[in-house]
């Protein structure tokens, strides 16, 4: 049963929905094939992240971290396995209704931040909830709200080109929250920033996930924001581990 976009596994009793994890994977495999044979990247991985949760993923590059990052933020199709989300198969989905999806439910921050520089901070933040269909006046509204919460107010209207690069990076998380999703992925978000940045950033990061109860999946090498978050994990032999 088709439900806002989203195809239904099984007809959930109200309020059930809301004791399931946010994210569910189950069997997840991702492989990569190449001239000389293949690379299995993720291997029968299961995992589970729950609602206002955050976990950073931590470990060495070429573990495949941001490859999982890709799979639950449905950038990327699994080879096998599934990726539930509220208890829906998201990959049942066709491209453009997964599309669709990925663009109401989940906000994506990287290391760099993808921004349109010809662009103003605004016009950059209300990109996602215009292309998502939301009228111009309605998306510049919700980019406004959110700049100013990242402490952008008085650079609403200056092309970004022009911004620092802990602006710059500020405009890319208003940007993945302006649709207000309930998940956030970033992968190395403060990894171009300095010191003094990272932690502005940081700080942002957790105050927002308290306000707006979004649950966020970080994959990060920086030890202090990774000590920030609820949960850590990282992957061994393609299979989530639990840290300390």
């Amino acid at each position: 049963m088709a439900n806002g976009g989203l195809t239904t596994q099984t007809s959930l009793a109200p309020g059930a929905a809301d004791a399931l994890p946010l994210v569910r994977t189950e069997r997840l495999w991702r492989t990569f094939s190449f001239a000389q044979g293949e690379i299995e990247v993720l291997k029968n991985l299961d995992f589970e992240l729950n609602p206002g949760e955050t976990v950073a993923v931590v470990g060495p590059s070429g573990i495949g971290k941001s490859t999982l990052l890709q799979v639950i933020g449905t950038l990327e199709r699994p080879s096998a396995g599934k990726v539930w989300f509220q208890g829906q198969d998201v990959f049942e989905m066709q491209n453009a209704e997964l599309a669709a999806f990925r663009n109401r439910q989940i906000g994506f921050v990287f290391q760099f931040h993808h921004l349109l520089p010809e662009f103003t901070a605004i016009e950059n933040a209300m990109m996602p909830a215009y292309i998502g269909g939301q009228p111009r006046a309605n998306a510049l509204a919700s980019a406004e709200e959110i700049l100013v919460r990242v402490g952008l107010a008085e650079r609403l209207h200056q092309r970004v080109s022009k911004l620092s690069g802990g602006e710059q990076q500020r405009v890319a998380l208003a940007r993945a929250l302006v649709c207000k999703p309930a998940l956030l992925l970033a992968d190395e978000p403060t990894g171009n920033l300095d010191e003094a940045n990272s932690e502005r950033v940081h700080a942002l990061l957790m105050t927002l996930n308290q306000e707006m109860g979004m649950t966020m999946l970080t994959v990060t090498h920086n030890a202090v924001l990774a000590s920030y978050m609820s949960r850590r994990v990282s992957l061994r032999d393609g299979r989530i581990v639990e840290m300390d």
